[in-house]
């Protein structure tokens, strides 16, 4: 039990469940740690948020909205929020991207659920959450200058960039009022597959949502249909947005937004990559950007990139975008 941080015991005691059997749970990208527990016939999920690098006092609120509003977060159980302990409802194995490994011939109808639970979310009115503006596009897109950039050797025109960013995603901000409920991370990873039978829904259950603002309902659409971490071939992503399109109805400009928000989105990945490896030792995530390139290169074709697209043009040289997928070495 010497891995498991301390105060666990008495949480779990506090919450009615200190006899309950910990499974710990290998993590990923965060300072958040997953356990498994289970109490007889009772099992639950726990997460570890440990201050002050986390802090789940973001996840509780969305978490809560979700469940407010008919949509499925877990439910939440016991939570000791200042010391960073969530015990929430465990929704079992059957993450999407996992399950589809073991059978693609569910993928069209996986896929049309999710979508459908988004366009589901976006006719809620927005939740009580922060604006996705344009500091806040910016502040992402920049981690391609701040740290991919440098990794690659290039010194690039940062003020110049931005400022291309500013002509493109302007025209969008005005589209975004007054705006959906973004989850941010929607996708395959971050979607669980629920046994009808014991849910009763026949819904996906939602997780890592902590970040949601209020914005353009494309970015979590482009999120699921352009997955840094699982092949979307590209003829289901255009299925899976007409179908989208078809649900939302909407309108003419759609699909340039779409095309604006992948481009930020994928480059603020690249960056993000960049950074897992370089800063934290996790260089694993270099094996997502080449397909992450491939997908911003049919982003930036869009004319409505076209300042963006001028922009990698003069500072990232073809050959840099080409070689390895422009996976850093």
């Amino acid at each position: 039990m010497s891995e498991l941080p301390d105060g666990i015991d008495s949480f779990l005691k506090s919450a009615g469940w200190g006899d309950a059997e910990i499974d710990p749970i290998p993590g990923d990208a965060s300072f958040r740690r997953y356990f498994r527990v289970r109490d007889g016939s009772r099992k639950a999920m726990l997460m570890f948020a440990p201050p002050p690098e986390e802090d789940p006092a973001p996840f509780l609120h969305v978490a809560k909205w979700l469940n407010g509003n008919k949509l499925r977060g877990p439910d939440i159980y016991a939570d000791d929020a200042a010391s960073g302990w969530v015990l929430i409802e465990d929704f079992g194995n059957d993450r999407m991207r996992d399950w589809l490994d073991d059978n693609p011939a569910g993928e069209e109808e996986a896929y049309r659920t999710a979508i459908a639970a988004l366009a589901q979310l976006h006719r809620v009115p927005a939740g009580p959450f922060g604006a996705y503006d344009m500091e806040v596009y910016q502040r992402e897109a920049d981690l391609l200058t701040e740290w991919y950039c440098p990794s690659m050797g290039l010194t690039v025109d940062a003020d110049s960039y931005r400022a291309a960013w500013a002509d493109a995603l302007k025209p969008m901000l005005a589209r975004q009022q007054p705006g959906v409920t973004v989850l941010r991370d929607y996708h395959a990873e971050n979607i669980m597959l629920l046994d009808p039978a014991a849910d009763g829904s026949g819904a996906q259950g939602l997780i890592d949502f902590q970040d949601a603002l209020v914005g353009h309902p494309a970015y979590d659409v482009v999120s699921l249909l352009q997955d840094a971490r699982r092949e979307v071939p590209e003829d289901l992503e255009r299925r899976m947005l007409d179908h989208y399109i078809g649900l939302a109805e909407c309108d003419d400009d759609f699909e340039a937004d779409y095309a604006r928000l992948g481009a930020q989105r994928n480059a603020k990945i690249v960056g993000i990559f960049t950074r897992l490896c370089k800063r934290d030792g996790k260089p694993h995530y270099l094996d997502f950007i080449p397909r992450v390139w491939r997908a911003m290169e049919r982003d930036l074709a869009h004319p409505a990139l076209a300042p963006v697209a001028d922009w990698f043009d003069a500072n990232i040289p073809q050959q840099i975008r080409n070689d390895n997928g422009g996976r850093p070495q």
